[in-house]
């Protein structure tokens, strides 16, 4: 089986320019292939990991990937699949996302001038002349064609800057600019920019009179249709500073059961083979499947130890096992006349985030001291009670261990 294929069996692939040729290139490692990435934050998220996994795959077939960052695009963003317009960022903003993205990519591609380039579209859309944009440019792009294309159809109605519009003719030249200077082939990206790549491929042919091919990736979506990587406190990233790889863990740990081999055949690289004896498991495995894929996909963007250890958090959860418990160790400033309050620690902790939502979760039935439920708002913990430790349970899933120091 070729990698092409096996892309396909995995269920990646969604939409492509010309298949055979695609095959063609993929199969023999001739595609030097580029994927865009916007820095619109500090750190990639899991929307971002279809990309990643994608790169790594290919890379390993031997494919060349290049990783193109938005630091041009970035001043203008993506308006697809948005309802508004997205914020401007600052140059420096711009050149530190841009930094943190490398340093996360390493984990998954090897870079270096016969492997994997990153380089950053501001080299050159910043220096357009925009005269000679729109006359080099611009005239190979019908604008009826343009507003026909899904990523503005979707905006029209709320409204659509002039400033946004521009983006397709920007992503567009990115792929022609690394066509005439870098050898790319083809370009690669989410299933929601197949109109911003079709600009790319037509625009080379219009200016070289060469072929380029455009690969889409199928978004990943839960059984309801939506995007995943969202938690009800924000996006699931990257960076172990804004989602512990605990809290990495847990969020793949407790995916709705349909979503499982979906997530474990499209994101993780377990042979095929394998997932094939996974999919005749009797039903009673799928917590098996879950870990796994929680495991998986922990070590790949935060190395196997903290997998291993994210996994013994998850199971003294269950286990009630103090061991390897998410430990939050509090300063005895953080005391008052010796004591703490359940609503404090709920506080200090990060388990909630005001004293209001701490009070009503309490209320609510919804907090657990040391197994068992309490409806106290008045409870507080000793010096000595805090010194052995105090395992606090926020709904069914979520737990610190509240130690002092």
């Amino acid at each position: 089986m070729g990698v092409y294929e096996e892309l396909q069996e995995r269920g990646l692939i969604a939409q492509v320019t010309d298949e055979a040729e695609i095959r063609n290139l993929i199969n023999s490692g001739g595609a030097k292939f580029y994927i865009g990435f916007d820095p619109t934050a500090d750190s990639l998220h899991v929307g971002h990991f279809m990309a990643l996994c994608l790169m790594r795959r290919l890379q390993l077939a031997g494919n060349k990937p290049v990783v193109l960052i938005g630091g041009g695009t970035g001043y203008i963003g993506d308006p697809s699949g948005r309802t508004d317009m997205r914020s401007m960022l600052t140059p420096e903003t711009i050149q530190h996302n841009c930094d943190c993205f490398y340093k996360q990519m390493q984990r998954f591609i090897k870079f270096g001038p016969d492997d994997a380039i990153m380089v950053n579209n501001a080299d050159w859309l910043l220096k357009l002349n925009y005269i000679e944009l729109l006359r080099d440019v611009g005239a190979c792009f019908s604008v009826n064609n343009m507003l026909r294309a899904e990523c503005y159809k979707q905006r029209m109605e709320r409204g659509l800057s002039f400033l946004e519009f521009n983006y397709m003719i920007m992503q567009s030249y990115d792929f022609y600019y690394l066509h005439e200077h870098y050898g790319c082939n083809m370009e690669f990206g989410g299933d929601d920019q197949w109109s911003n790549m079709l600009g790319g491929t037509e625009l080379i042919r219009k200016k070289t009179g060469e072929d380029a091919f455009a690969m889409t990736i199928t978004l990943l979506l839960n059984s309801e249709g939506k995007k995943m990587g969202k938690t009800a406190s924000g996006a699931v990233w990257l960076d172990p500073n804004k989602t512990s790889p605990f809290d990495f863990f847990q969020y793949w740990r407790n995916i709705d059961d349909a979503d499982v081999m979906k997530c474990i055949k499209m994101l993780t690289f377990i042979p095929m083979d394998q997932i094939h004896e996974m999919e005749n498991w009797d039903g009673s495995r799928i917590n098996e499947k879950k870990e796994i894929l929680a495991y998986e996909l922990t070590a790949l963007v935060h190395g196997e130890e903290e997998a291993t250890k994210a996994k013994e958090m998850a199971r003294a959860l269950f286990t009630g096992a103090s061991d390897n418990m998410p430990t939050y160790e509090l300063d005895e400033s953080s005391l008052v006349d010796g004591k703490i309050t359940l609503i404090d620690c709920l506080v200090v902790s990060g388990l909630c985030t005001s004293k209001t939502e701490a009070r009503k979760l309490i209320q609510g039935n919804g907090v657990a001291v040391n197994d068992v439920k309490v409806a106290d708002i008045a409870l507080a913990f000793t010096v000595d009670e805090l010194k052995e430790g105090v395992k606090i349970k926020k709904g069914k899933k979520v737990f610190q261990k509240i130690i002092l120091k």
